[in-house]
């Protein structure tokens, strides 16, 4: 039996909110789409500017209902999930 679709809210920061061209968006997650890395290869096939946004897989960060974790880590019963680039000191 195929997984179940979900809706979330996702949040894109600095750089990936430029490049994607939204600050947010709710999406149906397709039922394949349980990692975060899984997320995140889901989208980079949305079209160009959200490959572009995500051509470096490994340098997003994730955060789930405003909890960082790991892209190997499933999203769970996530409501709110946001992408950002690195954080930089100043």
């Amino acid at each position: 039996m195929e997984p179940q679709s979900r809706e979330v809210r996702v949040i894109y920061f600095a750089w990936v909110r430029e490049r994607i061209g939204l600050s947010d968006e709710h999406l149906n997650l397709p039922g394949h789409v349980r990692t975060a890395g899984d997320l995140i290869a889901w989208l980079s096939g949305r079209g160009d500017n959200y490959a572009y946004a995500l051509e470096s897989p490994s340098t997003i960060r994730v955060a789930v209902d405003q909890l960082h974790i790991e892209q190997d880590e499933p999203l769970g019963p996530a409501r709110e999930i946001a992408l950002f680039p690195p954080m930089t000191g100043g």
